[in-house]
């Protein structure tokens, strides 16, 4: 077990680490949000919100069954995490669930008489202005002993409210209006104590889409409206020291295998050589993922390669950069930042090496003959990833936290492990990383 109180064991919602892996975890709450050529008028991005979606139970049901899967494009209702950790006795659980709540966009034009009548689009002291779907990012956050989860399931539902404002454009020739529908949801949490070196444990986070105002007939724009977008869970706390679901330790590689991920899969975050903070999400990461730091801003496309993506944007036409400008803010920042970007920061996107190594010593060796012999030399390997809770006792009360609405600990609950998620949709460890 790591030092609860070093680098190793703690992590801590402020601090370098937990903003480095925030960097990743904000590439994948926004990936796909707005793909290249970043125009509304683009197929690309006509269906959106591709990743991490809880959509309302009852509408996932009718237009199911969804396939089990640690990842990917699907619409599910719940997501759930099970990771391995090594415990003191007073550590403390700390839990985010970060997503998005869709935002749709209107535009309204103004007549003589003050009425307002709704538009495509329109234009304001040379801006034009679009109807499109934005997001709100929100966030809810849990804080728990570790002996009241091993004490019993526990549940805690929270909200983002629904709402609208509006915002009159230059010279009044009408106004935006963004409207958001209610989203509802619960987060449950769970530890068992395990046979195993080190104070063994396995966590269980499990979230749900708990709304009820979506008919189960209604198209799949009207079940976003209160459904959670691009969820993924950081898992931290105190006294905590995480165990890799990738590569795990060999002692303890049967119970990794018995952990169940749906929808999501966890990884250690952070800087490399840590374990106390896990990033569980709909994309499959590696381990310590980090964002290439030649990359200066997000495009949206982490399956893409900034350089390419970055010289397709420059050449875009200059209507088209007009509409990508009045689609969305964030198209609007990415046309500034690659119109103004430095030749030396351009210059860093054409590559990097992040290692040279030889062929290993123990590669059978090859002996063409001399006339057709080819050279071989070693190949050089370029990636590019994707991409403060104070100290507390076990007699602590629990505490919650979010940002779009109360959060509020719910009556404990059974566990209901065969039935919530049954063995056809569980995922059992490791192997399934590779067949994903």
């Amino acid at each position: 077990m790591s030092d609860p109180g070093g680098k190793s064991g703690s992590a801590r919602w402020a601090g370098s680490a937990f903003e480095e892996a925030c960097a990743v975890a904000d590439a994948i709450l926004y990936e796909g949000y707005l793909l290249y050529p970043y125009r509304r008028s683009s197929p690309k991005n006509r269906v959106r919100w591709q990743f991490g979606v809880l959509a309302p139970r009852a509408w996932a049901e009718a237009h199911g069954p969804v396939a089990p899967s640690l990842s990917g494009s699907v619409e599910s209702w719940q997501q759930q995490t099970e990771c391995l950790v090594r415990a003191t006795p007073d550590a403390v659980v700390q839990v985010r669930v970060r997503y998005l709540q869709t935002q749709s966009r209107g535009v309204e034009r103004r007549d003589r008489e003050g009425r307002y009548t709704p538009v495509d689009s329109l234009e304001a002291a040379g801006t034009v202005h679009l109807a499109f779907d934005e997001a709100v990012p929100r966030d809810a956050e849990i804080i728990v002993p570790l002996t009241d989860l091993l004490a019993g399931e526990r549940e805690f539902e929270f909200s983002a409210p629904g709402g609208q404002e509006t915002e009159t454009l230059p010279g009044d020739p009408g106004r935006l209006v963004r409207r958001r529908c209610p989203v509802e949801a619960r987060t449950t949490l769970r530890a068992e104590r395990l046979a195993g070196p080190g104070a063994l444990h396995r966590l269980r986070v499990r979230t749900e889409n708990t709304g009820r105002s979506t008919p189960p007939d209604a198209p799949r724009d009207e079940a976003l409206r209160n459904a959670l977008i691009a969820t993924h869970t950081f898992i931290g706390g105190e006294g905590l020291g995480f165990l890799s679901s990738l590569d795990p330790p060999d002692e303890v590689a049967a119970h990794v295998r018995d952990c169940r991920n749906l929808h999501t899969f966890p990884v250690l975050a952070g800087e490399e050589g840590t374990d106390g903070l896990v990033l569980s999400s709909p994309i499959i990461l590696p381990d310590h993922p980090q964002v290439a730091p030649e990359s200066p801003g997000d495009l949206h496309d982490a399956a893409e390669i900034d350089e390419i993506l970055t010289l397709r944007t420059l050449v875009l036409t200059d209507d088209e950069k007009r509409e990508a400008r009045a689609t969305d803010p964030r198209a609007a920042r990415i046309l500034e930042r690659v119109e103004t970007m430095p030749p030396e920061v351009f210059a860093r996107l054409h590559g990097a090496i992040r290692s040279l190594t030889p062929s290993a010593a123990s590669t059978p060796s090859l002996t063409p003959s001399a006339a057709s012999a080819p050279s071989l030399a070693p190949t050089a390997a370029s990636t590019r990833s994707a991409a403060d809770s104070p100290g507390r006792g076990a007699g602590s009360t629990d505490q919650a936290r979010t940002d779009g609405g109360e959060v509020r600990p719910s009556a404990t609950a059974p566990d209901e492990r065969a039935t919530t998620v049954p063995d056809q949709e569980g995922c059992h460890g490791r192997h399934r990383v590779a067949e994903a």
